[in-house]
């Protein structure tokens, strides 16, 4: 006694055409809206590293001048135990008066998701927004 069977009719197996291209659209526009996203929160990660690094630089510095009276005009000079970024080359330090003012600024290298090279500067007084072109976005301060 046969109680219930499975009837398929031929051709009706898998998914057609047209559900697998909505599909595959889907996906595309999700991705379209994440990888800008990602990319710009790797890209943000990198750019902490030079603010961090930065901030360091300026703690030096201030322990410096509290010592001598002067900002160091070598980086060398400061007693800092700050990892080099890796992904920025660091500037030398300048100044027009070494007992006042100190900048120096980092150049963003290599591929930077869309971002191209971008620097960031810091001075006496911490980041200086009006001397460096890191885009709004990646600005962790």
């Amino acid at each position: 006694m046969k109680l219930h069977s499975l009837h398929t009719s031929k051709g009706q197996a898998g998914f057609s055409l047209v559900e697998l291209t909505i599909v595959v659209v889907i996906l595309g526009v999700l991705a379209m809206m994440a990888v800008p996203r990602y990319q710009t929160v790797v890209e943000q990660s990198k750019a902490s590293e030079a603010f961090v690094y930065l901030d360091q630089i300026a703690k030096g510095q201030e322990m410096y001048n509290a010592r001598t009276g002067e900002y160091a005009s070598n980086l060398n000079k400061l007693d800092i135990k700050a990892p080099k970024p890796n992904h920025f080359s660091i500037g030398t330090p300048t100044s027009t008066n070494w007992q006042t003012k100190w900048e120096v600024k980092l150049t963003r290298t290599g591929a930077s998701s869309g971002f191209g090279n971008y620097t960031v500067t810091y001075n006496e007084r911490g980041f200086a927004p009006g001397r460096s072109s890191i885009p709004q976005k990646l600005r962790t301060k």
